[in-house]
């Protein structure tokens, strides 16, 4: 059941009443009792999604999965090729400057 927003024309008084669908509006003002009050749109309720799921891509079809699965793999291949490549030279350079400070001495 939704909650719905209520104003009354003649007070001011706002509120919220908690009601059904079917339910007709509210007339009477809680506060000032008179015959006032009007339904007024509401922001309504967030949406919460708890758990998991509820993403765009959990209905995807079977072969654009396998094709995000294969490009995954291979910017991780690609990483993994960019990590190695720049221990190997920082290691290099690190020998290279020891040998230096060294053959100075």
């Amino acid at each position: 059941m939704p909650t719905y927003d209520y104003v009354c024309k003649d007070c001011e008084h706002a509120w919220e009443l908690f009601q059904s669908i079917k339910a007709n509006p509210v007339r009477k003002c809680p506060s000032c009792g008179k015959l006032k009050a009007k339904r007024i749109i509401g922001p309504g309720a967030g949406i919460i999604f708890k758990g998991s799921g509820f993403y765009q891509t959990d209905y995807r079809s079977s072969s654009y999965k396998k094709g995000a699965a294969a490009e995954k793999k291979a910017s991780e291949a690609a990483s993994e090729s960019k990590k190695s490549e720049s221990s190997d030279s920082g290691s290099k350079s690190s020998s290279d400057s020891a040998k230096s400070t060294s053959s100075d001495s």
